[in-house]
Parts: C-alpha cells; structure tokens; sequence
C-alpha cells in the first residue's frame, strides 16, 4: 500500500511538472521567447578576389617542376610536381640573401677574403672593400658565385655558421623539402628544395622593399669603398625589359640542375610568382606561361 502511494505521487509531480499547459515552468518559458528567437547578425565581410581557369588546359612547359600561384592569396593556378626535389643552382642565393640582410647593414664593408672563378661571377679582387648594398646587387643581379662567398665568409661565425643559418631560415618560411650546402648553389647532389618551396622562397623576398628593387634592376656598375674596381653587372634574366611585368626574381642554371627561372610578374593589379625548375629553356617556358596566365586566368569574388 506504501509502495502504491509512491508511486502515485511521483505520477501526479512529474505530471503537472511537466503538463504543457499554465503550470510555473511552462510560463517561464512563453515569456521569454526572446531568449530564444534569433537575431540576425550584421557582417561586414570585405570581398577577396580569388582565381578561377576560364579553360581547362595547361600551359606548355619543357620544365620536369613548375609552379604558379597568385601571390595575394597564394593559390596555387598550376603545379607541377612541386614537392619533387630538384638541385636549386642560383636560385639558391634567395636564401643566401634573406640570411644576409638580416646580419649585415647595407653600408657595413666587408672584405674579399678569398674568390672563387668557378660560374657566374662579378670579378671580385682578393683584399676588395665593399660595401653589403653593392654585394646584394652583385648576388642577385649578375648572380655572382663570388659575391654569395664574400657574405658567407663575412658571416659572424664564418661560412660554416652562414650555411646553418640558410637551413634555419629555410624552416622559418616552412620550406620542408629544402636544404643547402653552399650559399651560391653550385651542385652538390646534398643540397636540394622544391618548386612550391622556391615560391615560398621567392614571397618572402619580395617582402622586403630594398631586395624586391634588386631583383628588379636590370643592369648596374658598383664599386669598391676606394673607387679602385669597378663591377659592370647585367641581369641574367633576360626577360626584364622584354615582357611587361615581369620584375624579377631568380634565375640559376648548371649541367645538372637544368635551367631554373623564379618569376615574378604582375597583370593588372594582381601578382604572381612562377617558377620553372630543370627546364629545357627557362626563359620560353615563363613566357608561354604569361601567355597562359594572361589567356585563362581570371578572378571571382568570394566572402
């Protein structure tokens, strides 16, 4: 008889509990819908342009590794195994003048404490005083082996130390298939990096205002602290001056690397950074690739 009236009274409590009618909580409820109702909620999203392919084919390219990303966004628009390794040749000494800039000042003289003959180089003369600026112009305009030694050995720690230093940098940028072994990147079978790396690479570099005009300059004379040597210098890239908005970045080439070409070019208002590994010739393929992007590449906006 007790367990009955339990039982019966736990009904009766959960019943008008929860009885949908006028009962404490089902008020509660119905009088604060507004707890409840949604309100929507104003946005001011800003529109970013992104890249589409009006047409679906691929630009024509000799080159084993490409890649091609709009620079704003960093979407890729074509690859090309770019994360398969490749010997990076010059375009080696991007790093070299990322590590550089940050440990030099670009008045701070510095001494030719040895020169090397081995490929491109800018004539350097052993005991020369010149400054970082003029270096920087030798390395990344006329792409002289001599001038990325200069700085290594000139490094605080020493050659040895610098190279450390472009393997750390490497990581900074996130470069996960890179690593090098002399800062003029003169081949050696243990150094290696990867077209997608060489984009992240190039992005970096023209982050920086001084180093993105270097890369841009077509042809300089420098000199020695004394006017004594004078260093004629001349872009390697012959397409500054030849195709309208292109401004730079990198050329590298040896027997075994290839031809190697980091690009940047601009087509209204938009950037890009292209770049060509172990091609056939470096300079035709950047073209037909303009051509390409100027023909297929177009933008939507999106929020």
């Amino acid at each position: 008889m007790r367990l009955k009236f339990i039982l019966l009274f736990i009904f009766y409590t959960l019943f008008f509990l929860f009885y949908p009618g006028d009962s404490y909580y089902f008020l509660i409820f119905a009088n604060q819908r507004g707890l409840f109702s949604h309100q929507p909620t104003r946005l001011n999203l800003k529109s970013n342009p992104v890249p589409y392919l009006k047409y679906l084919y691929d630009p024509i390219v000799s080159a084993e590794g490409v890649y091609i990303v709009d620079l704003d966004s960093f979407t890729p628009v074509f690859e090309k195994n770019s994360y398969q390794r490749f010997l990076p040749a010059s375009t080696t000494k991007i790093i070299s003048a990322l590590v550089s800039y940050e440990n030099f000042k670009t008045d701070e003289i510095l001494t030719v404490n040895r020169t090397i003959e081995e490929g491109q180089v800018i004539g350097l003369i052993l005991g020369e005083k010149i400054t970082f600026e003029n270096l920087l112009y030798g390395l990344l305009v006329h792409s002289g082996n001599d001038a990325a030694y200069v700085l290594a050995d000139n490094y605080k720690g020493g050659f040895n130390k610098f190279i450390e230093a472009m393997n750390k940098k490497t990581q900074e940028i996130r470069m996960k298939n890179s690593f090098f072994k002399n800062p003029a990147g003169l081949d050696d079978f243990g150094q290696y990096t990867t077209p997608y790396d060489l984009a992240l690479a190039g992005r970096e570099l023209l982050k920086n205002k001084q180093l993105a005009k270097i890369v841009s300059t077509k042809s300089i004379t420098i000199s020695d602290v004394d006017f004594k040597y004078f260093h004629e210098l001349k872009n390697v890239n012959k397409l500054l001056g030849e195709i309208p908005g292109i401004g730079g970045l990198k050329t590298g080439f040896t027997n075994d690397a290839g031809e190697n070409l980091v690009s940047f070019y601009k087509k209204n208002r938009h950037q890009f950074l292209i770049v060509i590994l172990k091609s056939q010739d470096r300079f035709k393929d950047t073209k037909n690739v303009v051509e390409w992007i100027n023909n297929n590449v177009d933008y939507v906006n999106v929020f």
